[in-house]
């Protein structure tokens, strides 16, 4: 009966707290610019061992709408031992940085910070080597700053992907993600975003001294620095929902890459400042480690396995309208018939990459990371 009470108690919870993001996404509301955008924008890449992705990217920012005139391109080379310089230097126009720090744990938060020291323009736009814009993202991002004065921009990405269970799967999982950031963000509930469409003005990344004070963490050049602007400038934060501004990027090929890849997000939850989401995540993992305290008692009791089915459905039930609402707005409506069945995976990986991400180290881009 205990167990059965906990149980119920923590599906309340959880349905309650998807409620209220699916109506702070329902909130949000799609944005058109109003007029054209005329900021000087730097767009930031780090890469390391790119060389099969990255011309794909630069291509896609040459065909850009934005004028060119207001548009700079800044790829800072992390250590690259295949030719991605090689194909950066065939691009005219862009300007290559190599990074040449070594023995850091956040190769990335320096590189990002090379880059800017270069920029000159106003808004730094950051993205991935892997990621692929629509030919109006720039326009959109520029437009949304200048008529929201905005200091800083979540903007939305979604996974491609083939018909493998891992990409699905990682495509589907990807959207809850992106849901929550856009209703975290609207309601200014809690920091989320992700550095491979996010932007913000030099000087307010200079106001709040960059990456000082969150140098060590090897993750988190995306949500932390969220977070130090978000403090200095309330009300200043936004989520820019438009389809324009959709940033496509590729899955992890693989399971193991995909753990690592959790595990690394999960690695830098330890580290927020942000304290108004910690109250979120520890329902999320404790709602999800339920499964697993559910299906070790069933060896012991087999009704326990029939709760654990009743509150997979249940999970479902509370799960699916938001779900369905954001991967309508991402066009991906026929990941959904997936979702039941992927609750597995779902509840497995959360529960091994939000503990490992807080004892163990994981590996990525070829490296050992703390």
């Amino acid at each position: 009966m205990v167990l059965l009470l906990i149980t119920i108690i923590l599906w309340v919870l959880y349905s309650l707290l998807l409620f209220y993001y699916r109506q702070a996404w329902k909130e949000v509301p799609d944005y058109v610019p109003a007029r054209a955008g005329q900021t000087r924008v730097s767009i930031i890449i780090p890469a390391r061992d790119e060389a099969a992705n990255i011309g794909s990217l630069l291509q896609a920012l040459k065909e850009q709408s934005y004028p060119p005139g207001l548009t700079e391109i800044i790829v800072v080379d992390d250590h690259s031992t295949d030719t991605t310089a090689s194909v950066v230097q065939s691009f005219p126009g862009v300007k290559l940085i190599q990074l040449k720090e070594d023995s850091l744990n956040s190769y990335k938060k320096k590189a990002i910070e090379k880059g800017v020291d270069a920029a000159a323009g106003e808004l730094i736009i950051t993205t991935d080597a892997d990621c692929l814009p629509g030919p109006d993202w720039l326009a959109t991002l520029a437009a949304f700053k200048e008529e929201k004065n905005a200091v800083f921009i979540a903007a939305p990405v979604v996974f491609s992907n083939d018909h493998s269970v891992l990409q699905r799967f990682q495509s589907l999982d990807f959207l809850i993600l992106q849901g929550i950031t856009a209703a975290a963000v609207h309601r200014n509930s809690h920091s989320m975003c992700n550095g491979a469409n996010m932007a913000y003005e030099k000087n307010a990344f200079r106001a709040v001294h960059g990456f000082t004070g969150i140098d060590q963490v090897a993750s988190g050049d995306d949500m932390l620095l969220m977070h130090k602007i978000w403090k200095q400038y309330p009300g200043r934060v936004h989520y820019l929902k438009s389809k324009a501004a959709i940033v496509s990027t590729a899955p992890m090929k693989t399971w193991r890459a995909f753990f690592n890849q959790r595990i690394r997000w999960a690695s830098k939850a330890k580290n927020y400042e942000d304290k108004r989401i910690f109250g979120v995540l520890l329902l999320v993992y404790l709602y999800n480690l339920g499964f697993g305290a559910l299906f070790v008692a069933g060896f012991f009791d087999a009704r326990y396995w029939l709760l654990l089915v009743a509150n997979w459905i249940a999970k479902t039930i509370a799960e699916l309208p938001f779900v369905s609402a954001v991967a309508s707005f991402f066009e991906k409506r026929s990941l959904v018939r997936w979702f039941f069945f992927f609750q597995p995976l779902h509840i497995v990986y959360t529960i091994f990459s939000g503990l490992l991400g807080q004892f163990s180290s994981y590996e990525w881009k070829g490296r050992k990371v703390k």
